[in-house]
């Protein structure tokens, strides 16, 4: 078989073409530019402003993200791992769970350490993070399309301030298509 000397060229040519556009991708964070962003919302509540986002979406699964960030400098938020009524009574904990077409598939993490502060007339230690913005993950799984709601839960603390009124199951609504998920009111 006699192949042109020219086809063995545009052959390489092509795939130096695909390298360089391979490179591109990796060098962009490996997403195309059409690449539609992160559907995101976000809210203020007894001090703490929660921005939540979906990412990493590929039905079925996915992962929500929540930033908590207290207003005021020197406000913590308590453990994911903290009890529903507190320590003796002492704090809520940060809190992210969904109902609906999602379900959780895995574990709510959080991306800082917990630390433990003493609080006068509570004789357990009370487990915290780090004053200012706490950022969480869920996996979760997609079980078709509808609606869902994230329900989410947080309360803020400063040792000089004292604590603001407690966050529970606070809603926020998405809707999933086949396009994908977007928040909104239902």
């Amino acid at each position: 078989m006699n192949v042109p000397p020219y086809a063995h060229h545009s052959r390489k040519a092509r795939l130096a073409a695909a390298l360089l556009t391979l490179t591109a991708l990796t060098a962009c964070g490996g997403q195309p530019a059409e690449t539609a962003p992160a559907p995101k919302t976000s809210f203020t509540e007894n001090g703490v402003t929660v921005t939540l986002s979906v990412s990493q979406w590929q039905p079925p699964k996915a992962t929500l993200t929540a930033v908590f960030t207290p207003e005021e400098k020197g406000f913590h938020l308590y453990s994911t791992d903290l009890p529903a009524t507190g320590i003796e009574g002492v704090g809520r904990p940060t809190s992210l769970d969904v109902t609906g077409v999602l379900r959780a598939d895995g574990k709510l993490t959080a991306a800082a350490d917990v630390r433990t502060i003493s609080v006068p007339g509570v004789d357990a230690p009370v487990p915290v993070y780090p004053d200012g913005p706490v950022t969480t993950t869920l996996p979760v799984r997609l079980d078709g399309n509808g609606d869902a709601t994230v329900l989410l839960g947080y309360a803020s603390c400063s040792a000089q301030e004292g604590c603001t009124i407690p966050v529970s199951d606070r809603p926020v609504h998405l809707q999933v298509t086949d396009e994908g998920p977007a928040f909104g009111n239902r």
